[in-house]
């Protein structure tokens, strides 16, 4: 299939699945491979398997580049994992892009030119086994170049704030119509993009992310979720969002926000998973997914629905097909289901 969907739950399985299926990925190029990824630190034997996909790829004469983030703020989502020394050490071309102010964080890459792999999944232990996530994996040459475009734009400038001026004009993907959004050249028309598919859904609306902060997404949330005419549920991180709330109240400057956050998640039924708060060492079990469906349509990305990731170097695919959008609200549900409803 040109697009395939696979989702992960905490605890629904092993970390070497997803560790066979990015070395499978990788395994198959035969020119070429630009890696963009937020976190990468992967324990034995995950990194066996990974590292050796990389490493026999590239002893083959595959050309490969890797951009990573480095450096994080204060506040903020948990710092990656990542070990500059071990990247740097690879057979390959590797650049680091400074994450302050904002973040390099997306977690996709290119093969051949033809097909990307994505989603808002990192390559870390906890990420496989412990957090809700989804990765898509695309065969597209059109919708490839467009990340390719992206991507050299991290690698020439190394600047997030330069990166994400790329073409959103719409693709055909097999039978699916496709977009390819980029942050932050694009972040305030994607934060738009997904508030009118919120605020124009006639059937159902399910969402997964972290935290929801973004001006026009949380507003139109919480109009839909006033009315009351549309089937409208989802998860969040319940720690992650308590976390903003306090940092709401202690700026004057996004205190609004809070009574439009509280309408948005107790007038409709969205569940939170309470996590582990971030500290050196801590598992990292965060509901991790990033993924919105508003009737047929799919965006899933890497761009969780806040202020913050309209600033990122982030990437969302917006793909219109009724069967994804069912799988992907299925997903939704079933993790929504796992965990008791959000009490702010």
């Amino acid at each position: 299939m040109a697009i395939e969907l696979r989702t992960l739950v905490d605890g629904g399985q092993p970390a070497e699945d997803t560790a066979r299926a990015l070395a499978a990925f990788v395994a198959a190029a035969e020119r070429t491979l630009d890696v963009a990824i937020y976190d990468l630190h992967l324990p034995s034997p995950l990194d066996e398997i990974v590292h050796s996909a990389f490493a026999t790829a590239s002893e083959r004469g595959v050309a490969i580049r890797l951009a990573y983030n480095v450096d994080h703020p204060r506040k903020g989502p948990p710092p990656p994992q990542t070990r500059p020394e071990l990247v740097e050490a690879l057979p390959f071309p590797t650049v680091a892009i400074p994450g302050v102010p904002d973040l390099m964080h997306h977690k996709y890459v290119i093969r051949d030119g033809a097909s990307v792999w994505t989603g808002s999944t990192n390559w870390t232990a906890d990420s496989w086994t412990r957090e809700e996530n989804v990765i898509v994996t695309v065969d597209s040459p059109e919708l490839a170049a467009r990340y390719a475009g992206d991507f050299e734009q991290l690698w020439t400038t190394r600047d997030v704030s330069h990166t994400g001026k790329v073409d959103t004009a719409p693709l055909r993907v097999g039978d699916v119509q496709a977009r390819a959004w980029f942050c932050p050249g694009r972040g305030e028309k994607l934060a738009h993009r997904i508030a009118k598919a919120i605020g124009t859904a006639k059937r159902r609306i399910r969402i997964a992310s972290p935290v929801i902060s973004s001006a026009p997404i949380l507003a139109t949330l919480a109009q839909v979720a006033s009315d009351g005419k549309v089937d409208l549920a989802g998860a969040v991180d319940a720690t992650q969002v308590r976390e903003v709330v306090q940092q709401w109240r202690e700026s004057s400057h996004a205190e609004w926000k809070e009574p439009l956050l509280r309408t948005a998640l107790t007038r409709a039924p969205f569940s939170g998973k309470r996590t582990t708060p971030y500290a050196p060492g801590s598992v990292h079990d965060y509901m991790h997914a990033k993924v919105t469906v508003a009737d047929d349509v799919v965006f899933v990305g890497s761009f969780n629905l806040s202020h913050s990731g309209e600033l990122n170097a982030e990437n969302v695919l917006e793909l219109a097909d009724a069967d994804l959008a069912e799988r992907v609200a299925a997903f939704v549900d079933d993790v929504r289901g796992r965990y008791p409803a959000i009490e702010l």
